[in-house]
């Protein structure tokens, strides 16, 4: 997760770095009334509203405070990426659409709210759900006087191949803990995880037992981490399906033709259809991300036209343009009447 996107929460609601819970509260109402979309007739409202509510959401709760303003010192000194071998922030609760979303319990949940990537990518997208339960009795009191230890979650992110090939990765987690001065200190850990193959983003692995620690004997929580794909330099990935662009020549689009193409796992051929222009999409169906639904890999063709760089180059674009004399590229473009 990097900070190059970083957003200033605070200075969004007006308060210093200093300022109090009631402080924030208070700036977050005053501003939400301002900007609310339904009565504000401030320009750009809506805009305005979300990011006043995204600054809320993030420095409303201790834990993530706590969060933002370590990696807010991190941005202060310059620096714009996480330290070395460092995933992400661990939180209390399990996170928006843990229990339904982890892995092997069919399914995937998402948060609904529309907080920015950055937010996100800090506070995982069960972070708008807010952390969950606080308590250690968050997950029940166990006879005895005993008390269960609460869940936490944590956002990470794995390369596009985990998903097909599965992988071992040690993970890195800082967790803000909040003492009861209301004092914040970040403490570290390390995980060994094994990423499933098939594995979806948004996706929650569960680990059992790697949440809070129990009180009094009882059970500890489990650690709910939701998948995140790092951006891939070739692939998009749209739910389980996965685009990309796929250069042709010329002639190859025209005429048609049988090309190689590099997918995550291995390389196939794909047929090009003559007549093809760029833009056409052409799908191989169940070779997009694995699982037992395997979504489609999508080709997006765009015609690359060679260089004019040398004589025998520009003659033969001489002999295309005699060759199609009569073809009219912009016949179809829209005309407009010149302004008086």
């Amino acid at each position: 997760m990097a900070t190059d996107d970083f957003k200033d929460y605070y200075q969004a609601l007006g308060v210093a770095r200093t300022a109090t819970a009631e402080q924030i509260k208070r700036a977050y109402r005053k501003l939400a009334r301002k900007y609310h979309p339904d009565v504000s007739k401030e320009p750009d409202a809506e805009n305005q509203f979300k990011a006043v509510a995204e600054a809320h959401e993030a420095l409303i709760d201790p834990e993530r405070r706590a969060a933002y303003d370590d990696l807010a010192a991190r941005h202060a000194r310059g620096e714009t990426g996480p330290p070395p071998g460092w995933d992400g922030y661990e939180f209390r609760g399990r996170g928006a659409g843990a229990a339904r979303g982890s892995h092997g319990a069919g399914g995937h949940g998402a948060s609904d709210a529309e907080f920015s990537d950055f937010f996100e990518s800090l506070f995982g997208r069960g972070g708008a759900a807010g952390g969950g339960p606080r308590g250690p009795s968050s997950r029940g009191r166990s006879p005895g006087g005993a008390f269960a230890g609460a869940d936490h979650h944590a956002r990470i992110e794995i390369d596009l191949t985990d998903a097909f090939t599965g992988a071992r990765h040690t993970v890195s987690l800082r967790r803000p803990v909040i003492d009861a001065q209301g004092q914040a200190a970040v403490h570290d850990r390390q995980l060994e995880v094994n990423i499933p193959p098939g594995v979806r983003p948004g996706q929650h692995l569960r680990l059992a037992g790697l949440g809070e620690p129990g009180e009094g004997g009882g059970p500890a929580g489990d650690l709910y981490l939701e998948i995140a794909f790092r951006p891939h330099a070739r692939f998009r990935v749209d739910g389980a399906d996965l685009w990309f662009d796929l250069p042709v020549a010329p002639w190859e689009a025209a005429l048609g033709a049988t090309v190689d193409v590099a997918t995550p796992l291995a390389e196939l051929q794909l047929s090009i259809p003559a007549g093809s222009t760029a833009g056409r999409k052409l799908r191989l169906k169940g070779k997009g991300l694995p699982g037992k639904t395997p979504g489609d890999l999508y080709a997006v063709l765009q015609v690359a036209l060679p260089p004019a760089d040398n004589e025998a180059a520009r003659s033969a674009y001489t002999a295309l343009a005699r060759a199609f004399a009569g073809f009219e590229p912009r016949r179809h473009a829209a005309h407009t009447a010149p302004a008086a």
